[in-house]
């Protein structure tokens, strides 16, 4: 969401008659676009910025965006001064207007917005990085308030774009040779269409369905908004993508209650017994927390026998740290970090004693995986599966004419590795077609 974030700025600043560099000695104005989800994120920004006060004597101006600069605000002034313009993601709106005051010698702007904001920011000028994969934020922002959670504090309230402008939006990069759509929002299935014609799995189904589209992919998920349609939708429509990341954060209904989940773990079991029940096998993947405030040894054990029952094929877990503004700010952190660096250790030895075991069942299968770079010292092809796995394989193409970027290649899969699957391409034998290649797409111009 942060590098989608990142697309639309520069997008927006190239139509303004901008030039992007890649060496920052060579900008005339450094953007600095900032998260602050994890702990000391502020530090780490004001850091990073006191390695560009070297530059400011050489008539550079910055600028500071996203969720550090819509929490910390007018602070960051005062904290570094030579910067010039601070915005929160939800203000990208009024970027060129901020530019144009920036430009005619105003030093401190500042662009931020209270919760209550509802517009989005949607731009024709969004400088696409990749010309095969290609996002789209269909919600922006986050009603649950979570309690160890800073995103409704820096993006807002839930705001959803309606059914036509995504799918406009989609029909557009289709034409223009994109083969793969991912849906993006802090909580991508609470879309709800503003105008009342679409559910997020009517959405789906709708982008899936259009002509020259092979994957459409949505990140991420919530449990309090997971609907059964969408199982069935994804079930009943080849073209989207078979795998889910649904973040259960604890296994503990206790914690989940103290965490202000507003679902139970019985909730959360229910659901993953809809994704098991489907036709197809439908990757499922998740984020933990371990050590929020009161978590119990017995509460933690029940996490380590959720990731029993679910058997995700990837988890991310970390350790609680408090995020300012947040309810859990409050709460005594009395699970010393230790005892949190231990509880980590044991999810993630679990996790990956399951993945060694459930990546198991792919061993012979043929996935259909789009080619992503090379690794020529191994002689390997690095593709990425429907289920999102990364994919290593070989094919005897890769001396002469590999298989382009972009590009589907049935392969058969060999080997299996804690983090990805090894196979062999079978696009040149009777078991398979051709390499599918996709247009070929101008990238955006990068002005030096």
């Amino acid at each position: 969401m942060n590098a989608h974030d990142s697309e639309k700025v520069i997008g927006t600043l190239e139509q303004q008659g901008y030039a992007r560099v890649e060496d920052e000695a060579e900008a005339g104005l450094i953007l600095y676009n900032t998260c602050s989800i994890r702990d000391k994120a502020e530090q780490k920004v004001f850091h990073r910025l006191n390695e560009y006060k070297r530059l400011q004597g050489e008539g550079k101006k910055f600028a500071v965006l996203g969720c550090v600069a819509q929490q910390e605000g007018e602070r960051i002034f005062e904290k570094a001064p030579y910067v010039s313009m601070v915005a929160g993601s939800a203000s990208y709106r009024n970027l060129p207007e901020m530019l144009r005051r920036l430009e005619a010698g105003e030093q401190r702007i500042t662009g931020l917005d209270d919760r209550q904001t509802d517009l989005t920011f949607e731009t024709e000028f969004t400088a696409r990085s990749n010309p095969h994969r290609g996002y789209i934020t269909i919600i922006e922002g986050c009603d649950k308030f979570c309690a160890y959670c800073v995103v409704p504090y820096t993006r807002g309230k839930e705001r959803s774009r309606t059914s036509a402008s995504v799918l406009v939006e989609a029909r557009k990069m289709v034409d223009v040779g994109f083969t793969e759509i991912q849906f993006l929002g802090q909580n991508v299935n609470s879309w709800r269409d503003p105008s009342g014609r679409m559910s997020f799995a009517e959405l789906l189904v709708a982008v899936g369905e259009l002509s020259g589209i092979r994957r459409v992919r949505f990140t991420t998920s919530h449990p309090r908004d997971f609907t059964r349609d969408i199982v069935e939708a994804i079930d009943a429509t080849p073209t989207l993508c078979d795998h889910v990341h649904l973040p259960v954060q604890s296994g503990s209904s206790a914690v989940l209650k103290a965490m202000a989940r507003e679902y139970t773990r019985e909730w959360y079991l229910e659901r993953m017994s809809w994704i098991k029940a489907a036709t197809r096998d439908i990757s499922i993947t998740s984020d933990m927390i371990v050590g929020f405030p009161g978590e119990t040894d017995a509460d933690f054990e029940q996490t380590i026998t959720l990731v029993g029952e679910v058997k995700y094929d990837a988890v991310f877990a970390f350790k609680f740290s408090p995020r300012p503004n947040t309810p859990a700010v409050t709460m005594a952190d009395s699970i010393p970090d230790s005892v949190k660096s231990e509880r980590l250790r044991i999810l993630m030895d679990r996790q990956r004693e399951i993945q060694r075991e459930h990546y198991g069942r792919h061993l012979g299968q043929v996935q259909e995986c789009m080619v992503e770079s090379y690794n020529r010292s191994r002689g390997q092809v690095v593709g990425r599966s429907s289920q999102n796995k990364t994919v290593n394989f070989t094919t005897a193409r890769i001396a002469q004419t590999p298989p382009p970027v972009g590009s589907y290649v049935p392969v058969r899969i060999t080997q299996t590795l804690p983090n990805c699957l090894v196979g062999e391409a079978i696009a040149d034998s009777a078991e398979g077609a051709a390499f599918v290649p996709v247009a070929r797409v101008p990238q955006f111009v990068v002005l030096n």
